[in-house]
């Protein structure tokens, strides 16, 4: 197997999702899902996978919804599916007609309202027909998508679109749907909760978190990637071990790393590994764009003081907490209290923290202490922060 590092893989180089895979397999005979994950940690690989290697009586269809910018576009995307679906491409020219005709007169009122009836017949549609397998629509990005369409059409149109599709799950009891992004749904929510719009419209979903991969996956794959990249190594399952160990079994990085010792040529140990790693770190190209962690918090924190705060708190994080020496609520706020509003406000705090939580910075231990998440990552940030 070749390093592939950010590309689509061949099913069968997706390593270590199996078991997870067949929880959302069965997971869906009752329900939609909601899938959380951090970035570069395989979920699109793994919608993929289910894609291409289905379970028996399912029919699952992929879209990337980024490129979608209005509700309008998205009914029709959906629209147009169900059709292609059910094998009749007419139907969705045949339902716009007719709506056109009907409205002739109010257009400017139907292309406010059209969304919602596109979309609601789509789903009628695919509920009514004799199927041999049942739909599971697989959507990734949807958060990316919100965002546009709040920008494009309003927060309430943005909240409307959940909704409409929380009713039709409700209303059609074998509508499935698998949503995920690489921003947080929760951010999505928050901004309409923060303008007076409170939804429901995740309530419903069973909602999971996809990992990294287990140690032992982890190492198969990096030393199946150095036997399929011929990569000299003294000893191939230690340096395998190594890179998983020190990507925090990511297996976005260990395809990096792999590829990165193709590129050197030289004799792989677990020294070298360590050394690779460091460069990448500090390299100004940001070939693994790690720097995404930072330059994403005024888009995951829009109110400028969240921000700083945010990068305050994690600061603070980065130099004086491990996992087995994780920081309090009360650790925190002597370390940083400048940075949370210019006083000790313990709440303030608390809900910045919930959010780097959810975010996937930070981790919280069953004491109530906080620290990094992903040891790369905090090496990252200490080295990016010059701390």
């Amino acid at each position: 197997m070749k390093a592939n590092p950010g590309g689509n893989l061949d099913p069968d180089c997706v390593y270590g999702r199996e078991n997870l895979i067949h929880i959302l397999w069965e997971r869906l005979e009752s329900q939609s899902i909601l899938i959380n994950a951090e970035r570069r940690i395989g979920k699109t690989q793994i919608l993929r996978k289910m894609q291409i290697q289905p379970q028996p009586g399912w029919k699952p269809l992929f879209k990337v919804l980024e490129r979608v910018h209005s509700a309008h576009e998205f009914a029709e995307l959906v629209y147009d599916d169900v059709q292609q679906f059910l094998g009749s491409t007419t139907r969705a020219k045949n339902f716009i007609q007719k709506v056109l005709e009907d409205n002739e007169t109010d257009y400017i009122n139907l292309k406010s309202r059209s969304w919602k009836q596109l979309l609601s017949a789509a789903i009628s549609d695919l509920m009514k027909a004799p199927q041999k397998e049942k739909l599971v629509f697989l959507w990734d990005e949807v958060p990316w998508m919100l965002e546009s369409i709040a920008r494009n059409n309003g927060l309430t149109t943005a909240a409307e679109v959940l909704d409409t599709l929380r009713s039709l799950r409700i209303e059609h009891n074998q509508f499935r749907v698998v949503l995920t992004g690489s921003i947080g749904l929760h951010h999505v929510l928050g901004k309409l909760s923060a303008a007076g719009i409170p939804t429901s419209a995740t309530n419903d979903l069973y909602a999971i978190t996809v990992p990294p991969l287990s140690p032992s996956d982890a190492c198969r794959l990096a030393a199946d990637l150095l036997h399929g990249e011929n990569i000299l190594c003294d000893d191939r399952q230690q340096v395998a071990e190594t890179i998983a160990s020190q990507v925090d079994g990511f297996p976005y990085y260990i395809h990096h790393v792999v590829a990165g010792l193709r590129l050197e040529q030289s004799i792989a140990t677990p020294a070298s590994i360590r050394r690779h790693i460091e460069s990448q770190l500090v390299n100004a190209a940001d070939p693994w764009q790690l720097t995404h962690y930072r330059t994403r918090l005024p888009t995951y924190y829009p109110n400028p003081d969240d921000a700083r705060n945010v990068t305050a708190i994690l600061d603070a994080l980065a130099t004086n907490s491990t996992p087995e020496n994780p920081l309090s609520i009360n650790q925190l706020l002597q370390l940083a209290p400048p940075h949370i509003n210019g006083q000790h406000n313990r709440e303030e705090l608390l809900r910045l923290l919930r959010l780097m939580d959810a975010d996937h910075y930070i981790s919280r231990n069953t004491s109530g202490g906080f620290h990094f998440r992903f040891p790369l990552i905090q090496r990252w940030w200490k080295l990016e922060r010059g701390l």
